[in-house]
């Protein structure tokens, strides 16, 4: 049983492709949806300006989550932005508001870079504390 359900969600196509999924998952089990974006901070020694580059990240995730709301309204849905590593912020989320299930986009990376990187999908798929489903982009 699917109680609580968080998507991830970046704006990107895949995060979209997995919103709407999300979106009738939660809708078949009356679940309660989690949106959740992740600004994530500049590398060390990156930028000077660090506190302004933080918030004008926020407010763009929080304009991209705006939209969405139109889209669950008959759902009880809660929307948020946090600051930090997109997997571990994903992660520590679902585990502080008791989530159930996981959704999230997958985007394509060549083999080398998966290798060298890794990818957000790969790292909730290892760490999170349920079950995660990942998304393809449908082409």
């Amino acid at each position: 049983m699917i109680n609580k359900l968080l998507i991830a969600y970046d704006g990107s196509d895949s995060a979209k492709n997995a919103f709407k999924f999300a979106v009738d998952l939660a809708g078949k089990y009356g679940a309660e949806l989690h949106v959740l974006a992740v600004a994530r901070p500049p590398e060390f020694g990156e930028e000077v300006e660090t506190e302004a580059l933080i918030e004008n990240s926020r407010r763009h995730y929080a304009q991209l989550l705006h939209p969405l709301k139109n889209q669950v309204a008959s759902l009880t849905a809660h929307f948020e932005v946090m600051v930090g590593h997109p997997a571990e912020s994903i992660v520590l989320y679902a585990e502080d508001h008791g989530v159930d299930h996981i959704v999230v986009g997958h985007r394509g990376h060549s083999l080398f870079e998966r290798w060298l990187l890794g990818s957000v999908a790969r790292q909730v798929i290892a760490y999170a504390p349920c079950a995660v489903t990942v998304v393809r982009e449908v082409k």
